[in-house]
């Protein structure tokens, strides 16, 4: 048997989890090296168990961007904690994201206390590894205090680490590392999805995405929960010659109140005009093609916490 022969494969899932804003998606995109996952700095940004997918030679690795666990005031909220349950209880592994330029609080020991109870009573327990990342905006003495404190906080909830390892996703600095322990816990297997694809996202999915990260850019608090997008409709415009093609991609962004839709427009539409400027490139990425990206912002009143609405708006 040759050496090729005899090697293993492994597959399998792996999510991230944290507090909003601790760095899950942009770590995410760094593993997968392509941009699958929104990276606003604004919390709460991330709305869907967006799977992205490492692959080698040796395995193929699925990860799970989940959004980050909160205490819900809406209907909207208490979906996106269920998903987030729900992904914890069907992954291989997880990895708890704990960025270095904060301290290890209050909503990161509670945490840390529900990953406990993953492994109460298991035979075989759960691995779990603590990931300090956003390494690149501490001095080594603030690092190795965060790293003690990662590993105090896991002892005072009953939780053995599976490893505590330091990472920056935007420095790439042991991002590698990280895969191989990551893989290193997965079962052997085939790979579950196509060599070469990123995330069995839709486009649709992406896309929507994509504007919706582009549209949170530099507006109030209290914006980022009231918006929704949905692409309404992508198609090849027919009367394009075979070597110009051209996608018309509609786009519906949604808001609760009409104040909402004048801050997402701007003055004489300036915003919006900005918001199809900066998406426009990664989404003729996406689609391998030149595409014109048709907005409009509609009023969807307390979408949030509406049953109904949140169906029609796909959660």
């Amino acid at each position: 048997m040759s050496a090729e022969e005899g090697r293993v494969h492994r597959s399998g899932f792996a999510c991230f989890v944290g507090r909003p804003n601790a760095g899950k998606s942009t770590l995410t995109n760094a593993l997968v090296g392509g941009k699958i996952a929104i990276t606003s700095s604004k919390p709460q940004t991330t709305r869907h168990a967006i799977r992205g997918l490492v692959n080698r030679d040796d395995a193929q690795l699925i990860l799970i961007d989940t959004p980050g666990l909160h205490k819900p005031h809406t209907l909207l909220g208490e979906r996106l904690n269920a998903l987030v349950r729900s992904t914890w209880s069907e992954v291989d592994t997880i990895g708890m994201c704990l960025p270095a330029n904060e301290s290890v609080g209050e909503g990161d020991k509670f945490l840390i206390k529900e990953l406990a109870q993953i492994n109460q009573g298991r035979r075989n327990p759960k691995p779990i590894f603590a990931i300090a990342t956003k390494i690149d905006l501490v001095k080594p003495d603030k690092l190795r205090d965060h790293l003690l404190a990662i590993q105090q906080a896991g002892a005072d909830a009953g939780l053995q680490w599976q490893e505590i390892i330091p990472v920056s996703a935007v420095a790439d600095e042991q991002v590698d590392l990280l895969a191989d322990l990551l893989i290193g816990t997965l079962p052997e297997g085939p790979a579950l999805y196509p060599e070469g694809q990123l995330t069995d996202e839709p486009e649709e999915t992406l896309i929507a995405e994509i504007i919706r990260e582009a549209a949170l850019e530099g507006v109030r608090d209290e914006l980022p929960h009231s918006i929704a997008v949905v692409v309404d409709e992508m198609v090849a415009r027919p009367d394009r010659p075979k070597d110009k093609p051209l996608v018309d991609v509609r786009v519906n962004v949604y808001v609760e109140r009409d104040s909402q839709k004048g801050i997402i427009i701007g003055k004489q539409g300036s915003r919006l005009r900005q918001i199809g400027s900066d998406s426009r490139a990664q989404i003729e990425k996406i689609l391998g093609t030149p595409v014109f990206l048709d907005l409009h912002v509609k009023v969807a009143k307390d979408w949030q916490r509406d049953p109904k609405q949140l169906r029609k708006l796909g959660f």
